[in-house]
């Protein structure tokens, strides 16, 4: 029997389509429901909420720009960045979020290759001076604009482009269609749980794409109303947050469960039927831990910016401690070798089939790039994994050196080129390096004449690099493991590092 997992493909989805109409729909029949509440600051009705899309795609139509023309969103941990988000996809626009941690430069780079019709921004975001900026307060007056029509079309045309890193050490622009959202419709039953009658807390910021995602776009497909709590809400205050506010569902990142269980004693949430964890791999201990702690149990999830999560654990089908969990239903999952798909209980690499409804179009302007990551029909992730007899999938991990930041994939390869250019570094090589049972950071190993001072160094990543990017480690080495073909061994360095802490 082999690694392959197909019971049948998802219907189809409708056409024409839209996928802003698609997530608001259910509102309508229930617009004086609250759909978000920004805890402690602002309740928004479907009503509302519908009102404030349609109006921002009025405005942003109003201001010059046709359907296909690209976003790019620099807006804060606020409810402007939801609202801009669906308003361009209602105008048939393409949506381009980003992360606010990023640096100027590295939204300078981005702006080149996107070549954006208009800039989003709040000022308090990192931005490069730009002609096409629309300031936050231009941005906030058009939702009170008479509602657009939604601009109905080819579920298959650009929806919305997100960035992830590559093993280029280049952030790439991942192009999705409108359809992605369809897909996502796999996740209620097979990770979430997920109905109308629900109130979910995502532990996330606005503007992080698991948050828009799970947090928001997934609880306002079904009807049911998003939590998110206010810019500044402290890890610890969340149980009586879940608890005051009557959460079902929290999610949230490992590093949250980890934050959560560092208090000590955790209130109690009567209301809370289960977590979800995603972003990065869960460790059995801290699922152990918040399971013991809560008698609640945690779902997670795998997925990728290219695919969103296509394997979870459910309410439905919970797993083992070590095991990730099973391909959704209508999902087209399999584990390849070199000769294609593994047999059960065989190492391959994680692939999604090239008609999976969530399968992203293709990188921006990187055809080859595209093509690199099919292997036939199929969409190779990078990652491990081994498949049993019922289809459970346990996670290997990664067959390159990708790292993961608090949710973010970061590449060593980016990292290394910045901290290149510093004086005193000769060769440096950066890898995830674990340094508690359940905490991984990112540390730079380099050599040079003589170790350099770390807070100046800490400074200098600071300066030039997105948090989530900076190494919390410098290591000065004599040298650096090399292969036969003169690359770094990160993975030797990480070993190393390991073996002697």
């Amino acid at each position: 029997m082999q690694s392959v997992f197909y019971n049948g493909a998802p219907p189809p989805c409708p056409v024409p389509f839209n996928m802003a109409a698609y997530v608001l729909a259910r509102g309508a029949a229930c617009p004086a429901k609250t759909a978000l509440s920004v805890l402690g600051e602002q309740d928004w009705t479907y009503g509302d909420l519908t009102a404030a899309v349609r109006g921002t795609a009025t405005g942003l139509l109003r201001a010059g720009l046709v359907p296909g023309d690209r976003v790019l969103m620099r807006l804060g941990n606020t409810v402007d960045f939801p609202l801009a988000y669906l308003g361009a996809l209602a105008a048939g626009l393409v949506p381009v979020p980003t992360a606010a941690a990023l640096t100027a430069g590295d939204v300078a780079a981005m702006i080149a290759t996107l070549n954006p019709a208009l800039i989003l921004r709040d000022p308090d975001v990192a931005c490069p001076d730009d002609p096409r900026v629309m300031s936050l307060d231009a941005l906030r007056a058009l939702r009170h604009m008479p509602p657009a029509d939604w601009h109905m079309g080819d579920p298959e045309r650009p929806g919305y482009i997100i960035y992830t890193s590559g093993t280029s050490g280049q952030p790439r622009a991942v192009v999705h269609a409108h359809r992605a959202i369809w897909a996502r419709q796999m996740m209620f039953q097979g990770w979430y749980g997920l109905g109308a009658q629900d109130r979910m807390l995502h532990a996330g910021a606005f503007n992080w794409t698991y948050t828009l995602g799970t947090g928001l776009m997934d609880p306002w497909t079904v009807g049911a109303t998003a939590l998110i709590p206010a810019q500044g809400t402290a890890a610890t205050d969340l149980p009586t947050l879940i608890a005051d506010h009557k959460a079902s569902i929290f999610a949230a990142a490992p590093g949250v469960y980890r934050q959560l269980l560092n208090q000590g004693e955790i209130a109690a949430m009567p209301a809370l039927r289960h977590g979800l964890s995603a972003g990065e791999k869960l460790p059995p201990a801290t699922r152990a831990r918040w399971e013991a702690a809560t008698g609640t149990r945690v779902y997670e999830a795998y997925g990728m910016s290219e695919c969103s999560t296509f394997i979870s654990a459910s309410p439905d089908q919970p797993t083992g401690a070590d095991v990730l969990g099973r391909p959704q239903q209508g999902r087209h999952i399999a584990l390849l070798g070199a000769q294609g798909p593994v047999d059960i209980g065989e190492e391959g690499t994680i692939a999604v089939h090239r008609s999976d409804p969530g399968l992203m179009l293709g990188y921006l302007g990187a055809p080859d790039e595209t093509a690199a990551k099919m292997r036939g029909d199929w969409f190779l992730t990078g990652d491990q994994g081994c498949m049993d007899a019922d289809f459970q999938i346990t996670y290997l991990g990664r067959n390159d050196d990708m790292m993961n930041a608090g949710g973010f994939r970061v590449s060593p390869v980016e990292v290394e080129a910045c901290l290149a250019r510093l004086e005193g570094i000769s060769a440096v090589g950066v890898a995830e390096v674990r340094v508690k049972q359940d905490v991984t950071v990112i540390a730079a190993f380099y050599t040079g004449p003589a170790p350099l001072d770390d807070a100046a160094l800490r400074l200098y990543a600071e300066e030039n690099l997105a948090r989530y990017k900076q190494p919390r480690l410098f290591i000065h080495l004599p040298a650096l493991p090399m292969g036969a073909n003169g690359k770094i061994l990160r993975a030797r360095l990480r070993q190393q590092f390991e073996a002697s802490s």
